[in-house]
């Protein structure tokens, strides 16, 4: 038995989680900063940081206090040091080398990208990771990530795919942010597809040569959509714009694309399952979708609830356990990696 405290500090949730044996979860928190930087649009790095400063350790007490252990209890330190915002990653990667050194405990290091790969397949139906139809097609897909991998462990991911400029829910926020519809744009523009007609504008499916994404020509359409030849920031809308159609075009290309190349890659490695994780895997027209294509493709699909799918601490716990059974063991010259295959 083997009981691995996460702590997950990339962007602008400050986490902490008790996992045992990489699966069974015995406590967790996760400190938002959503509300901290809606009034700026998006993540401001040097307010996270700040934020995570503030937050950190009394995440990770009560966290402990769930679990009713103490730091001596726990079998080892995980934490994310890539990718991230390097102030964010320093600081959850001080605190936990702090305890590391504080309780004599193994530092290990986390790919955040990855344990969101593990996150949807910690809890059911997945079954345990010896059980699971390797190798998986698995799509990583947030508003800092889109990137495809052939997933032969939970702790080998080969990358066979990323997007070349915007990530998918980074596309999501400027294009809410175009329509006014404030920040985080992702689950403003989910809710407002579903009273839209998902027709209405014939959006560009950018297809790349081998398995990367691009949104920018698909952002830069719908602003044109949006104000018309006049693109300058801040422009007003067009009077006869209907937002809910527009939000639903937009979604629709997006899923089209991420679904697509979700099946391609799965065909090229003749995968034994689907997996989509990141938070835009709570987006309810791409769950949809990717059932569909897993029920035609008769394959499983593996997506983590709506906790898992956003930046948590429990994946990175649940990843660290694993690789720690392989190894993978920091020390306090570990560093935070601002970008990472």
């Amino acid at each position: 038995m083997t009981l691995v405290l996460g702590i997950e500090s990339s962007c602008d949730e400050t986490a902490a989680a008790l996992v045992r044996d990489g699966r069974e979860v015995l406590g967790e928190r996760v400190a938002s900063q959503v509300d901290l930087h809606a009034r700026f649009g998006g993540v401001i790095p040097e307010v996270a940081s700040r934020s995570h400063l503030e937050a950190l350790f009394p995440v990770i007490e009560e966290t402990l206090a769930e679990g009713a252990v103490g730091l001596n209890d726990i079998d080892a330190i995980a934490v994310t040091n890539t990718p991230g915002l390097v102030g964010c990653l320093l600081v959850g990667l001080s605190g936990a080398k702090g305890l590391a050194l504080a309780a004599s405990k193994p530092l290990i290091p986390v790919n955040h990208v990855h344990a969101h790969v593990y996150g949807a397949l910690m809890e059911p139906p997945a079954p345990p990771p010896q059980d699971l139809p390797w190798p998986l097609a698995s799509l990583v897909v947030s508003g800092g990530h889109t990137s495809l991998y052939q997933s032969n462990s939970p702790t080998e991911h080969l990358r066979l795919g990323r997007t070349i400029d915007d990530a998918a829910g980074e596309a999501y926020d400027k294009v809410a942010a175009v329509l006014g519809l404030g920040y985080p744009g992702g689950p403003r523009i989910d809710e407002m597809s579903t009273r839209g007609n998902p027709t209405a504008y014939a959006f560009p499916r950018t297809k790349l040569k081998g398995l990367d994404f691009s949104f920018s020509g698909l952002k830069t359409a719908v602003v044109y959509a949006a104000r018309g030849p006049n693109t300058r920031r801040n422009a007003p809308l067009l009077p006869d714009l209907c937002k809910e159609d527009l939000a639903a075009s937009f979604q629709a290309a997006v899923v089209d694309v991420l679904a697509n190349r979700l099946v391609e890659a799965a065909q090229s490695i003749d995968a034994g399952g689907l997996v989509i994780s990141g938070g835009v895997a709570a987006n309810a027209a791409l769950r949809e979708r990717a059932q569909a294509e897993a029920q035609r493709l008769n394959l499983p699909l593996y997506l983590p609830s709506r906790r898992l799918a956003t930046d948590n601490a429990v994946m990175i716990a649940g990843l660290g356990y694993h690789l720690m059974r392989t190894g993978i063991v920091g020390d306090l010259s570990l560093d935070a990696v601002p970008r990472a295959d």
